[in-house]
Formats: structure tokens, C-alpha cells, sequence
């Protein structure tokens, strides 16, 4: 997507040196673009669990690549023993550092089944490097496949408004920043605008991180799409008056069942849609199923973050970047990361496949090849 008018996707191997693996780190979002450079396995598990970059899908890929990182530190010893043993390490390292999102544990055990594969030290790098772009690749060729499908709805609102603006309220961010390119909630937006369609993006702030009016707001701001920050708070407000016309949402995990955990305050968004009439549409690529759970309330595991989150906040002021307190320093606060919205409030799911309906039968029907 576009960065002052440049393309870029959110990772990428530095161009003269493919051992080394660049990001945007996103914490510096929306004051400064600043492009991080990762060299280990532990600089990469930093990144994600510091949240240099966060999304399901830009994690997955991360994750890839760290084990990419991994097979090149690794095969730098010659026993093959040595090399598994430190592989399993690096695996069980990323994989413990977001919990809720089930790409990252997809892109981890697909890169162990590929790198096993491998016969000598150059052929499991070789083997690591192809996949750590495989999955990058299809991450992005995903995303653009979801904006297809997801333009149709709104391309179908569009012609009952008669030239009227379609808005459209997402929630976090789960755009081209969350993935390595296009995004997926996003997605339907950015085809919608670039085809010439009237849209516009109730963009919902996203306390405590404020991923929304931070990130969403900064690339929509970037594509030129038209956008208005609000409150989360405002989202029930602004639909009881007809100001919305769907909503559209990622996710970091998805149940066979159609169960979806999001950034915390989804589940608030779609009751209030629920109540108002207005289409609740979840979008994910298939990487996002967590095709063993059925009951996303009992089984998806919510990430518990730092209170300081919720605490503090930071904003630019005079040329920097500053924190500050907006709390009682003695009171204490709970970080939910994520929460569940039950599939009877979903109207359906835009997957790169198309669009289904959140339950098991429609799912399956989409990917016949995920057997019981």
C-alpha cells in the first residue's frame, strides 16, 4: 500500500542482504515512519511480542521469517542434532509471544515441516527462505482476493444508496498494517474506494493502544480515503441514527463453528449492530481458522496485556514523542487484549474465497479440504 505515495508492505528482506529482515515498526505510528532492521530469532520475538508489529497476519509472516532467521543461526553448527534441538527452541520461543493469534503458530509448524525437509544446512535455509516468502506472498495475495469479495457488498449497498456515501465502521486495525499487504477488513474498502465507489470509514479509536485512530486512520489517511475518527463508545450512537451502513472487522482467531476473537470491544460492536439491523461482516483469510476449536468463549485464549497500557498513553508533543499518565498511579487496571463475538451475531465472513456464513456447514463448504 502507499506510504507518502511509495509502495511498500509491512516486511521484507533487505535487498542486499537476505539475511536480514526489514518492518515498518508500527509503535512509532502515525508521528514517524521508521523501518526496523532484524538480524536473530530473539530480535523477531521482541518485535512481536512487543508489538513492533501486530496483526494475525503480519504476525504469521514474522513468524515466518523468524524461523527463517532461526535455520540461518542454527545451520551455523554442524550437527544435525544441534540444528533441531535449535529450531524447536526458536519455534517454541515465537510461538509463546502473542497467544490469541493462531497465525502464528499456522506459520511456525508450516516452516518446521518445510526446514525438516531439507538434506543439508543449505538446503534447510534455502528451504526456511522459500517458505518465509511463500507465506508473506499468499498473506498478501489473500487480503487483495478478500477486498474482491467484500466490494460486492459493498458495490450491492452502494446501488440501493443511489450515489450516496456507503459507511463502512471497522474497529482496531486490521488493515494492510495487520498484514503484509491490502489488510483484510480494509481490503473491501480500498477496492471499493479505487473503483470509484462513494465510501467512507467510521474509524473506532481502540482504547487502550488506540490501533484505530493511530493506524487505520494513518493508511486510509494515506490511500486518500475518506475517514472520521471516533470514540469507541460512539459506534451504538451513530448506528441507532442510520449513520452506518455495515461493519467490517478482522480477527486473530476464528472456530470451525464461526466464533471470532478481536481486538477487545468487537463483541460491544456487533450486539450494537445486531440491535440496529446493520450487517456485521468479519474478514479474514483462511489462516486466521483455528479449524480444532468449536467453542470460541471455553477454548480461544485471551491474551492478558500490562496495565500500563490502559494506564498510559502516548501522543506527539513538540517534535517528540511522549508518554503520560492519564490514571490514578495506585488504581489498578486489567488489559483484556481480545474478546469473542458468538457466531449468531455474525452475518457472515469474507474470506479469500468468498463469503460465507459463521457457522460450520458454510465454512466447509468454502474448505472441503479441512476434513473432520
Amino acid at each position: 500500500m502507499n506510504v507518502a505515495g511509495q509502495h511498500f508492505r509491512t516486511i521484507w528482506l533487505k535487498p542486499d542482504d537476505e539475511a536480514v529482515v526489514q518492518l515498518i515498526d508500527q509503535r512509532f505510528l502515525p508521528h514517524r515512519f521508521v523501518i526496523e532492521e532484524i538480524r536473530t530469532v530473539e530480535q523477531m520475538a521482541t518485535a512481536i511480542r512487543e508489538m513492533h508489529v501486530r496483526g494475525a497476519g503480519l504476525i504469521g509472516a514474522s513468524a515466518g521469517y523468524g524461523m527463517y532467521l532461526a535455520a540461518i543461526e542454527a545451520t551455523a553448527h554442524p550437527a544435525a542434532a544441534e540444528v533441531d534441538e535449535q529450531l524447536a527452541h526458536a519455534a517454541a520461543q515465537l510461538k509463546a509471544t502473542r497467544p490469541t493469534a493462531v497465525n502464528l503458530s499456522w506459520a511456525v509448524e508450516r516452516q518446521l515441516k518445510n526446514i525438516t525437509e531439507g538434506k543439508d544446512a543449505a538446503e534447510k535455509v534455502a528451504l526456511a527462505l522459500r517458505t518465509a516468502k511463500s507465506l508473506a506472498d499468499e498473506d498478501a495475495e489473500h487480503c487483495k482476493m478478500i477486498g474482491q469479495h467484500g466490494l460486492e457488498l459493498i458495490r450491492e449497498i452502494a446501488g440501493k444508496k443511489a450515489g450516496e456515501r456507503v459507511n463502512v465502521l471497522t474497529h482496531c486495525n486490521a488493515g494492510w498494517l495487520a498484514f503484509v499487504d491490502y489488510g483484510s477488513a480494509t481490503a473491501p474498502i480500498y477496492a471499493a474506494h479505487d473503483s470509484g465507489l462513494p465510501v467512507h470509514v467510521w474509524v473506532a479509536e481502540t482504547r487502550p493502544r488506540s490501533q484505530g485512530s493511530k493506524l487505520t486512520a494513518w493508511e486510509l489517511g494515506e490511500h486518500k480515503v475518506p475517514h472520521t475518527i471516533i470514540a469507541d463508545s460512539a459506534s451504538g450512537h451513530l448506528m441507532q441514527h442510520g449513520a452506518v451502513d455495515l461493519v467490517i472487522v478482522g480477527t486473530d482467531r476464528t472456530t470451525l463453528s464461526g466464533d471470532v476473537a478481536n481486538k477487545i470491544g468487537t463483541y460491544l460492536k456487533a450486539l450494537a449492530a445486531k440491535d440496529n439491523h446493520v450487517p456485521f461482516y468479519v474478514a479474514l483469510p483462511s489462516s486466521s481458522f483455528d479449524w480444532t476449536l468449536r467453542d470460541g468463549l471455553k477454548e480461544i485464549p485471551i491474551e492478558e496485556r500490562s496495565a500500563h497500557e490502559v494506564k498510559r498513553a502516548d501522543g506527539w508533543f513538540e517534535g517528540q514523542q511522549v508518554e503520560v499518565r492519564i490514571a490514578p498511579e495506585g488504581s489498578p487496571a486489567a488489559n483484556y487484549g481480545f474478546d469473542v463475538t458468538p457466531a449468531h451475531l455474525v452475518t457472515g465472513l469474507i474470506t479469500e474465497r468468498g463469503v460465507c456464513e459463521a457457522n460450520e456447514t458454510s465454512i466447509r463448504a468454502l474448505f472441503p479440504e479441512q476434513g473432520l
